[in-house]
């Protein structure tokens, strides 16, 4: 994983949820982890990483996620097993 991707997966868990978090750097993240993405109607996008699904629309006009997305994103990641490497004990 690429230092670019460890930010950005520092990012969707930090506590409070952040604002600016780009949505292209998520997507980026969950394919260098090796999930598979489907392209859905409209902005919407699958993703399926280590046996979980999840669906997320892409944020427009703007390029950042919103907190609410985040926040889904964070227990996406948690349910596949993908935790920060401070936050793994």
């Amino acid at each position: 994983m690429s230092k670019k991707h460890k930010q950005t997966l520092e990012a969707i868990y930090k506590i409070p949820t952040q604002s600016n978090v780009v949505w292209k750097d998520c997507e980026k993240l969950l394919i260098s982890l090796g999930a598979e993405v489907s392209e859905g109607a409209g902005s919407r996008v699958r993703f399926v990483l280590n046996g979980v699904k999840a669906n997320f629309h892409r944020p427009h006009p703007q390029k950042e996620t919103d907190k609410g997305a985040l926040v889904s994103l964070r227990k996406f990641l948690e349910n596949a097993g993908v935790m920060p490497q401070e936050k793994k004990k």
